[in-house]
C-alpha cells in the first residue's frame, strides 16, 4: 500500500472562470426571453398592486371642518354600497350577487350559476366619528361621504 496521497490532475479538476461566465450568461439569456420575462414583470406588478381585482381607489381629504372620503365606483348601483361606522372607523362595502338561470325543458337540462362577490375599505380616522352629523352621496360612479369634525370644549390653563 502506497503512502502517497491521489495527484490533483486526476480527481479534483478546477472549474475555469470562463465556464461561469457562460453559465451566467446562458441564465441572462434565459431570463430576459418573453416567456419567462413576462412572468417575472406579472410578478412585480403582483407585488406591486396586490389587490390587482379586488381594491377600488378611496382618496381622504382633511378639511378645516370636515373629512371627505371619496370612493370611485363605477358601474356599481347605488343598492349594492353599504356604510358601517365604528367610534373612529368607516367601511366601505360592495355586494354584488347574481343569479343565471338557464333551463331547456327539451333536453331536460336546467343550469344555475350563483356568484358573489364582496369588497371592503376600511379607513380609520383620529377622531370619534357622530354617525348622525355623517353625510353620503352616490352620483355618477362617485361616492362622497362628508364626516364634519366634532369640536371639543377647549381649556384654558391657569398660571
Amino acid at each position: 500500500m502506497s503512502s502517497m496521497i491521489p495527484s490533483d490532475e486526476n480527481n479534483n479538476k478546477k472549474v475555469k472562470p470562463e465556464h461561469f461566465k457562460d453559465f451566467f450568461r446562458s441564465m441572462n439569456d434565459l431570463i430576459h426571453e418573453k416567456p419567462v420575462k413576462g412572468f417575472l414583470q406579472s410578478m412585480d406588478e403582483f407585488f406591486n398592486n396586490p389587490f390587482p381585482s379586488g381594491g377600488f381607489p378611496v382618496q381622504v381629504r382633511d378639511l378645516e371642518d370636515e373629512t371627505i372620503i371619496s370612493a370611485e365606483l363605477p358601474g356599481i348601483k347605488k343598492e349594492q354600497i353599504r356604510l358601517n361606522i365604528l367610534p373612529n372607523q368607516l367601511t366601505i362595502t360592495i355586494e354584488n350577487h347574481e343569479v343565471e338561470a338557464k333551463e331547456d325543458l327539451n333536453n331536460h337540462f336546467f343550469h344555475k350559476k350563483v356568484s358573489q362577490q364582496r369588497l371592503s375599505r376600511t379607513i380609520s380616522l383620529p377622531m370619534v366619528i357622530n354617525e348622525r352629523l355623517v353625510k353620503a352621496s352616490y352620483r355618477d360612479g362617485l361616492l362622497t361621504i362628508r364626516i364634519p369634525l366634532i369640536k371639543g370644549k377647549t381649556i384654558n390653563i391657569e398660571d
